[in-house]
């Protein structure tokens, strides 16, 4: 198949409880199981936090299974996360016990509750598996959950040769008008990876011409743009 074909499958209506619950994200594609559960923090969230990115009061949007909201309390940091999969809220509740971390359940759009709270929101991965609309609305929710002058920190596809395909990566141009109509400003926009279990994700690399570095650990790694902004 060609370079950065088109996935067929509506990121917009997949229930990632059953992904969760190890049930198959693309059916045929990419097996059962967490494709991104690595058990580790993502690259990218380390590479923020140790560039001082991380401050103040801190949402981990799309959390997932919470490695990375972990890894950021385990720093010092006082954490937030949601996740709109009650599965994967339960699950990390479980796995991450041992550390004070308000996990909740919530539509990326809406975030109701939150109200002028953060003061740096992390997005591992979340933006780009939503439906256009719903970008925009999830970016107008991190402004009202987030204070004046609030940091945003973001791992986004990058759309590129050997990238993830659309529409799970996204165009340049898309993705910097976004943040920006959205109120926020971009001061950073350089590249960097995310992480996958190769074992699950094995035959959609194969199938899309995705070109990933691999390592002893069982683990891919694929480009990605570590997005770095602030609310204006």
């Amino acid at each position: 198949m060609s370079e950065q074909q088109g996935v067929d499958v509506d990121l917009g209506s997949v229930d990632f409880n059953i992904v969760y619950d190890g049930g198959e994200l693309v059916p045929g594609l990419i097996t059962k199981g967490v494709p991104w559960d690595t058990r580790e923090p993502q690259p990218g969230v380390i590479e923020f936090e140790k560039r001082g990115r991380i401050r103040g009061s801190v949402l981990d949007a799309g959390c997932g299974l919470g490695d990375n909201a972990a890894y950021l309390a385990a720093r010092g940091h006082t954490v937030a996360a949601f996740d709109a999969s009650s599965s994967a809220i339960a699950q990390a509740k479980e796995r991450h016990k041992s550390f004070d971390i308000e996990f909740f359940v919530a539509n990326a759009t809406e975030i109701t509750g939150y109200e002028g709270r953060f003061d740096t929101v992390v997005d591992s991965a979340l933006y780009h598996v939503l439906e256009t609309d719903d970008r925009r609305q999830y970016l107008e929710a991190l402004r009202r959950v987030t204070k004046e002058g609030a940091w945003l920190d973001m791992l986004v596809f990058a759309n590129i040769p050997g990238g993830m395909p659309a529409p799970m990566s996204v165009p340049d141009d898309e993705l910097k008008k976004s943040i920006a109509d959205a109120g926020w400003e971009i001061t950073s926009m350089k590249m960097g990876t995310f992480s996958g279990v190769e074992a699950i994700m094995d035959v959609f690399v194969k199938t899309f011409d995705v070109v990933p570095n691999t390592d002893s650990k069982g683990q891919i790694h694929v480009p990605t743009w570590l997005i770095e902004a602030h609310r204006v």
